[in-house]
């Protein structure tokens, strides 16, 4: 037991830090650092909350194994990555990364790989509390295709679906080819009911159609398996251009600037950065006429772009682009006060034509000068002195850019190369190239 002297101090230093009691007890003791000592405590103890309370709100990835895994018994779904989760568990939730209780983020292993684990669950305010509930609301993701569709009805709903959400392209047939190979999990030339739904599922989840669309663009993490609506992608060792985020409960205490000196500190060499620029660069001319369409980036966020031990860069949240049809369809005849009123996403704006109060269907503000906005921090600090004049020029001319289709096509194209140009010669034969 703790002597009563001892805790008479403990309590007087806790809970009476200006009482007369503890200056006459502690006379060599300034009473100001006991309240800084109080203050830091209190503190602390509200830090260890709010992480606790975070992680228990975003983090449910038990509900998500455990919805997976009954539908997988029970034959509603299928997938290349079923046994590894449910059966042999060879496939495992590690490490929680989630930002929203909807969309489970999880590091993993499987067969020993480290691995990223994706799935969604739907919010709990419109559940009704008990467990079965959340396995009928999830039951209602696998309602179709429904029995006794055939291959060719599947084939044609999965086009229309292509077509809805990438616009009219020539090349939506081998899209779909990909799409019936990829749901065909033991490859026996047949898509079973459990299989087409899990397939179809996944299509419904922007960021997976946008990976099977991009599997072929280095950029994009490599897709490894899935389990209904739950997919595993390749981890990416960075898993953000900056080392350091601030939790949101802290944003108000932390200064912009500190937090932005220390991500400087923290952040590779400027050859490195040089590198991972070049592949973002890369990245953004492949989704501007791809071969499934254009697509936009609606929020150009350093914490979705990541890069590998190789320093190759890699988008490692795809849920923010979207493909420019969708947007369109978004905007078209959308009602309006405010060009803030056409927004989809963060920052995909298009004007409002104020006359009809309604959205006109052009982004504003084209990727490459959303991604030269966020270079201008990310590359300018520390590069070569005489570099830097010749880039800082290019990048203030970059984010001029416009997003009108008049000016989208040369003089896009033409920015983009010049940065990519100067960059690559300052790196180019060394060990950085």
């Amino acid at each position: 037991m703790m002597p009563r002297a001892v805790r008479r101090l403990v309590h007087l230093m806790l809970f009476c830090p200006l009482s007369k009691g503890l200056k006459s007890r502690l006379p060599a003791v300034k009473v100001k650092y006991l309240l800084l000592a109080w203050l830091g405590i209190l503190i602390l103890s509200w830090i260890l909350y709010m992480q606790y309370a975070s992680y228990s709100e975003l983090c449910r990835g038990h509900v998500c194994h455990m919805v997976i895994c009954d539908h997988y018994r029970r034959g509603i779904i299928s997938g290349s990555s079923c046994k590894a989760l449910c059966d042999q568990r060879t496939l495992t939730l590690q490490r929680c990364m989630s930002t929203s209780s909807t969309h489970q983020v999880y590091i993993g292993l499987w067969k020993e790989r480290p691995v990223v684990i994706k799935c969604g669950i739907e919010d709990s305010v419109k559940l009704e509390g008990a467990p079965d509930s959340v396995l009928r609301q999830e039951t209602s993701l696998f309602d179709k295709p429904t029995r006794g569709t055939s291959m060719d009805e599947f084939k044609e709903m999965l086009h229309s679906f292509l077509k809805a959400n990438l616009g009219e392209q020539p090349s939506l047939s081998t899209l779909v080819d990909r799409i019936i190979t990829l749901a065909d999990v033991n490859q026996d030339g047949k898509v079973t009911l459990a299989e087409a739904k899990s397939i179809w599922a996944l299509l419904q989840i922007n960021e997976f159609l946008l990976m099977v669309a991009l599997q072929e663009k280095e950029h994009t993490p490599k897709l490894l398996g899935f389990c209904g609506d739950l997919y595993v992608t390749e981890r990416v060792g960075h898993s953000s251009l900056y080392r350091l985020e601030v939790p949101h409960y802290l944003q108000a205490l932390v200064p912009e600037t500190l937090s932005s000196s220390l991500n400087h500190w923290l952040a590779p060499a400027w050859p490195r950065r040089a590198r991972i620029t070049i592949g973002l660069l890369e990245f953004v001319e492949e989704v501007f006429h791809g071969t499934y369409g254009s697509f936009l980036i609606c929020d150009t966020n350093p914490y979705h772009v990541g890069y590998n031990a190789k320093y190759d860069c890699k988008m490692v949240n795809l849920r923010s682009v979207a493909s420019e049809a969708i947007v369109r369809g978004f905007l078209k005849g959308r009602r309006c006060e405010t060009n803030a009123d056409c927004t989809y996403g963060r920052d995909c704006t298009a004007t409002c034509d104020r006359l009809v109060k309604q959205c006109n269907t052009e982004v504003v503000q084209p990727n490459l000068a959303k991604v030269c906005l966020l270079l201008q921090d990310f590359l300018l600090f520390g590069a070569p002195s005489d570099l830097r004049g010749d880039l800082e020029k290019q990048l203030r001319t970059c984010v001029t850019l416009s997003g009108l289709a008049s000016q989208m096509e040369v003089h896009h194209s033409l920015v983009l190369n010049n940065l990519k140009t100067l960059l690559w010669k300052k790196i180019s034969n060394t060990q950085y190239s």
